[in-house]
């Protein structure tokens, strides 16, 4: 039996979806990958996947190309004909989605963000609740990662209550990400780890960091992510050109493995606006590291606030120094004890073993 799986780039797949490619490997599934070649084919290939190119710009709106994508899933479902279809990210959620109710194949969707367009509403954001709903009232069912995101498509109209299922995002690989040793260094360090959108509360970061050192010399902000200039919300090159400049928050670029980056951090921060369930944070927790996040749908389903980490008011700076203040006043017991209540709330909800048997699941089903 052929299951296709979907995403904006074979990095996504590769890196989020492993979990779920390997575990309907294992269970006999011939299963085929699609998405936009980026040079990833091989890990995907390694799982045990067919990979299959499919033209996509993740962020771009022409119709032209978008209409295009639809005939293109249209061409790549009639030839394969799986028995089911997975969908993940936007696009590939609505144009793959159509062509799955097209050709009469059954699907699965998975939200696990919504996207600046679709929060901010207008002409586009309009128009993405209208494709959402075309093609996602066929669907088999809806995975969300959480409460929030299901009661709003709920609400909508987008999602029936009988299609919303909720997932434990992506998963964590616990024998990967393990708790690290906390290295003596005489700077305590900060880490925000994010594409460079200012949607992910990139700008909130840097001028907390300004309030921060000011009191804490020793206090030090690190920034780990690639810039996406196709995205609207993306941080202005002139505005990183200026922080770097100020010496304020070191750009550490882009990585392929964060677990160096966390290990030699004190305490991962996550300002964003809205999130899906933000894998930063539930990779710093299950390396056993105090978070701070903001108090939106997403990020408040991974910090318990007083317990793993703190919880700041959205959009805040204010708000955001303050609990950076407060976690570097607290002891090192304090500390290392929020980082073992995360490293165990991922383990008991959060394993990627959770979220594969949840997939196969609703296949079986």
């Amino acid at each position: 039996m052929k299951i296709m799986l979907s995403s904006n780039a074979a990095w996504n797949l590769a890196n989020f979806r492993k979990p779920i490619i390997e575990a309907l490997v294992a269970a006999g599934f011939d299963v085929i990958a699609v998405a936009p070649a980026d040079g990833q084919e091989a890990r995907l290939e390694a799982m045990g996947a067919r990979f299959r190119p499919i033209r996509m710009r993740g962020a771009g709106t022409s119709p032209v190309e978008d209409s295009r994508l639809l005939l293109d899933y249209i061409r790549l479902l009639r030839e394969e004909r799986p028995a089911m279809f997975l969908g993940f990210t936007a696009k590939p959620n609505i144009y793959g989605s159509l062509a799955a109710r097209m050709t009469g194949i059954p699907m699965v969707a998975t939200i696990s963000g919504l996207g600046s367009a679709f929060l901010r509403g207008g002409l586009l954001g309009g128009l993405l609740l209208r494709l959402y709903r075309l093609a996602l009232g066929g669907a088999k069912a809806i995975m969300f990662q959480n409460p929030a995101d299901r009661e709003l498509f709920i609400d909508r109209g987008i999602a029936r209550p009988d299609q919303a299922r909720l997932v434990a995002g992506s998963g964590i690989d616990l024998d990967r990400f393990v708790p690290a040793p906390i290295d003596q260094h005489e700077h305590f360090r900060f880490l925000l780890i994010a594409r460079l959108l200012l949607d992910k509360g990139i700008a909130e970061f840097v001028a907390a960091a300004r309030i921060v050192r000011a009191r804490y010399p020793h206090a030090r902000f690190q920034l780990l992510g690639g810039t996406a200039a196709d995205n609207p919300s993306a941080v202005p090159q002139a505005d990183l050109e200026r922080w770097a400049a100020e010496s304020i928050v070191e750009q550490l670029g882009v990585s392929d493995d964060v677990r160096p980056y966390i290990a030699a951090a004190d305490c991962i921060v996550l300002p964003s606006y809205r999130e899906g369930l933000p894998r930063s944070l539930l990779e710093g927790a299950a390396m056993a590291r105090p978070l701070i996040a903001s108090a939106v749908p997403g990020c408040r389903d991974v910090v318990d606030d007083g317990v793993n980490g703190l919880l700041c008011e959205v959009r805040s700076v204010t708000s955001l120094a303050v609990a950076m203040e407060r976690m570097l006043a607290m002891t090192v017991a304090e500390r290392l004890a929020m980082g073992t209540a995360g490293r165990h709330k991922v383990e008991a909800e959060f394993d990627q073993i959770l979220v594969a048997n949840a997939y196969l699941a609703e296949i079986a089903r």
